[in-house]
């Protein structure tokens, strides 16, 4: 079935594409959940009104999500951890534990847009990146001092 996207859909694509996704998965998810209308004749030309909306939402939004990564930028954030004789951690510091440092600060990202290689396990500053939106990025000073 053809649908076209409401919204942002994180596997599938984009607002505004015109997309092909199973039966099931269009009408028990994607149109009951506002997400994407079914792709008729009517509604291929409707989108063509809408599209230049949708590029002004999106422009919007991108907009606001470059407002926080250049916050994200600017700040450095301590996260203070126990740690053993030879300064290596009493485990690691994930990118749920970042998440949660990050909403101390009053800023909310998804524990999943935190890109850490692998998981911090020894003191010291470090250069976190941030997939913020599709192609906005930032890179967060995390410093891990011993408790």
């Amino acid at each position: 079935m053809k649908v076209i996207l409401r919204e942002d859909v994180e596997t599938l694509g984009r607002m505004g594409d015109l997309v092909n996704v199973s039966d099931g998965y269009a009408r028990n998810f994607l149109i009951p959940k506002m997400k994407a209308v079914e792709a008729t004749t009517k509604n291929v030309k409707v989108l063509e009104h809408e599209k230049r909306l949708i590029a002004d939402k999106a422009r919007k939004i991108k907009k606001e999500f470059e407002t926080l990564a250049k916050k994200i930028n600017g700040m450095p954030i301590t996260i203070p951890v126990q740690v053993g004789e030879e300064g290596k951690l009493f485990g690691s510091v994930t990118n749920k534990d970042i998440a949660e440092a990050l909403s101390k600060e009053g800023i909310e990202i998804d524990k999943r847009k935190i890109q850490l290689e692998s998981p911090l396990k020894e003191v010291g500053s470090f250069s976190v990146p941030i997939q913020v939106y599709h192609d906005v990025k930032a890179h967060l000073k995390l410093t891990l001092i011993k408790a």
